[in-house]
């Protein structure tokens, strides 16, 4: 089963025959190039053309991230997979305001209702957040709905994450931990910087399962299409940052594996040191291999698995053979 490599020291990273060589002052390590499916990197990493060639010829991406752990840019290697049909599906369903409008309506509900499960499943254990479930069930039933326009759309998922991150301090009460509303550039608490690091992630891991499909990852359909970046990953993963890197967050947080001292002050910001993403990517890594039964499919699929299957979804909403519908957890 191919892995993510996460680089956090500063070195060099080359070919070496079939395996790419990470080297560091501390020590040098070979990987098959074949069980990587990607490769994060946090440090400062010199590379060459030769490493490039190398990558794109065995369809492996590298994310880059920034000092505070944002999600930078890719290396993503000439597309094996794309078809030219999907693509042309995907622009004409973003070109039609109307088709465009109802598959982002449909990412939006998927993403409240993992929030709300989310919630529902720290309700059952003790905590009291009640307001916080009627009022983004009052989002999701009543003003979702009625939306005609993006922007629209838009505005109720920020209302209902507002919400949301007000529950985090019911459900982290007795941490050390509090949100005073979101922050990202700069993250301006260290629950934000957590937040802000697993969305990056949650980010990079759907770019890497869109490589792997026919559908072309510049085109979105919430987040809007431009000049600068992708933006399919951004919609897919609003369906699944409630149930990955939430949840991560809130299991770190609970189980006191990161505590004040994983986190640095620079000025207004915020930011989570190396062994504190260290202990994140091992969670989320345990996270991804987790399994759970499919009823649809009547098997065990991992969360990673998952990822893979979103997107095969909304190739089929797009090629007129399923209508889209997200992945809502069940517990």
């Amino acid at each position: 089963m191919q892995k993510t490599l996460y680089l956090f020291a500063n070195g060099r990273l080359r070919r070496k025959d079939n395996t790419i060589c990470v080297e560091s002052e501390e020590e040098t390590k070979y990987f098959p190039v074949t069980s990587l499916r990607d490769i994060f990197v946090f440090g400062e990493v010199d590379l060459n053309k030769k490493l490039l060639e190398f990558m794109e010829e065995n369809e492996v991406i590298l994310h880059f991230f920034d000092y505070y752990g944002n999600y930078v840019g890719s290396f993503y290697p000439r597309e094996h997979y794309n078809s030219g049909y999907v693509i042309l599906r995907q622009a004409e369903h973003y070109l039609d305001p109307e088709r465009r409008l109802e598959l982002a309506r449909r990412f939006v509900d998927g993403a409240l209702s993992n929030i709300l499960q989310v919630l529902r499943y720290y309700q059952n254990r003790g905590k009291e957040l009640t307001p916080f479930i009627e009022a983004i069930t009052r989002l999701a039933e009543g003003s979702l709905p009625c939306c005609n326009t993006i922007e629209e759309l838009m505005a109720v998922e920020g209302n209902a994450h507002g919400y949301y991150y007000e529950g985090f301090n019911t459900i982290l009460d007795g941490s050390p931990f509090t949100i005073d509303g979101r922050s990202k550039r700069p993250p301006g608490d260290p629950l934000n910087a957590l937040i802000s690091f697993g969305n990056s992630l949650v980010y990079a891991k759907i770019l890497t399962e869109i490589y792997k499909t026919h559908l072309d990852p510049r085109i979105g359909f919430l987040h809007a299409t431009n000049f600068r970046r992708f933006s399919l990953n951004l919609d897919v993963a609003e369906i699944f940052k409630p149930i990955i890197a939430d949840r991560v967050l809130f299991s770190l947080v609970g189980k006191k594996m990161l505590g004040p001292d994983d986190f640095e002050r620079r000025g207004s910001a915020y930011l989570l040191k190396e062994r504190g993403r260290r202990v994140y990517v091992q969670e989320l890594e345990e996270k991804l291999r987790a399994t759970f039964y499919h009823r649809r499919l009547k098997r065990n699929v991992s969360y990673q698995t998952l990822m893979r299957m979103e997107l095969y979804k909304v190739e089929k909403h797009l090629m007129g053979e399923q209508p889209y519908e997200p992945f809502v957890s069940r517990w």
